[in-house]
């Protein structure tokens, strides 16, 4: 499919999910999200290098949740699958993603989930906090070739409500899976949420994932072939809370989404698709985006239990099925 083409299906998508007018903020954001409470983004980066963004696709938003699915790769690629393993599992939970709920080993259920996100940010290796800090930045910045910062604002916005995430490291700690102190690493789970992309950075930070590991702007390898299938495969079943089910029914990707209204998609192999609209639905996912990733997964035939040809052959488009 060609740049152009790709740009028209987009923006008439695009335009499709505008219609669609209900649905708030999150709530410990709505005082900073309010005033972009109907900006709306889409961006897709192929495999090539290729990026299309349309919307207010050069708008930086907050990761939130998204962060997770790239920290749980930095964790597999500083320490590998079996350790990882024993600290995180990888089964969806079927429940809201910030319950106080874990294995009977303690282990969290799977590292999409809050408690999962914290044991992941425990794993990153470093001295002190301000290492891993580091390290997961730098990281993130690979992916998304430029340098990202914390949002300070939004930083704040989640200390103030941070009372449940605290209660899950402490519930990690009393069972011996928490060796860090439980206060340091959620303020820098805080953190992690906290850091700003546009929405084209993100599909980029995705197409990393479908090149198997490589970024395909830079050309650098930032995570083996095995991390990227690792996380992909958790993605898939567990990237959108509760909705997950529903969402590999009709879209059919590995996805993570956020309560910023950020929303990331993988096509292995093909591209990195990314949106961003703050209007959520009840649980936690952005209504805008999703009606834009099952229009597009429709259109482009990207379900990936289903697809033949991601985006056809340049210029050629697929063939009805």
């Amino acid at each position: 499919m060609t740049e152009p083409r790709v740009q028209d299906e987009l923006t008439e998508v695009l335009e499709e999910a505008r219609e669609i007018g209900w649905g708030d903020p999150a709530d410990y954001l709505r005082d900073i999200q309010r005033r972009d409470l109907d900006a709306l983004a889409a961006a897709v980066c192929r495999t090539d290098g290729e990026v299309v963004g349309v919307g207010d696709h050069d708008r930086l938003l907050a990761l939130q949740s998204v962060s997770k699915a790239f920290t749980y790769a930095v964790a597999l690629q500083e320490c590998g699958l079996d350790r990882v393993l024993d600290h995180i599992g990888v089964e969806p939970t079927g429940e809201a993603f910030n319950e106080l709920s874990q294995h009977e080993d303690g282990r969290p259920f799977n590292p999409l989930i809050n408690a999962g996100a914290i044991m992941a940010q425990a794993l990153i290796p470093g001295d002190s906090q301000q290492d891993r800090d580091a390290l997961l930045l730098d990281r993130y910045s690979a992916l998304a070739c430029a340098q990202l910062e914390v949002n300070e604002e939004v930083l704040r916005a989640e200390q103030v409500r941070g009372d449940r995430n605290f209660a899950l490291a402490h519930m990690l700690a009393s069972s011996g899976m928490l060796t860090h102190d439980p206060h340091e690493v959620v303020q820098g789970y805080l953190r992690q949420c906290s850091v700003e992309v546009t929405t084209t950075q993100l599909a980029v930070m995705g197409a990393t994932f479908a090149g198997g590991g490589r970024n395909p702007v830079t050309g650098e390898r930032i995570f083996d072939e095995r991390v990227v299938q690792q996380t992909l495969s958790v993605m898939l079943t567990c990237g959108m809370y509760d909705a997950s089910g529903r969402w590999v029914a009709q879209v059919g990707i590995p996805a993570k989404s956020g309560v910023s209204g950020a929303m990331l998609g993988v096509v292995p192999g093909a591209l990195g698709l990314a949106s961003w609209s703050p209007r959520l639905d009840g649980h936690g996912n952005s209504i805008r985006g999703v009606e834009i990733f099952r229009r597009l997964s429709d259109r482009w035939d990207l379900h990936v239990l289903r697809h033949r040809d991601p985006l056809g052959h340049p210029g050629e488009p697929n063939e009805p099925a």
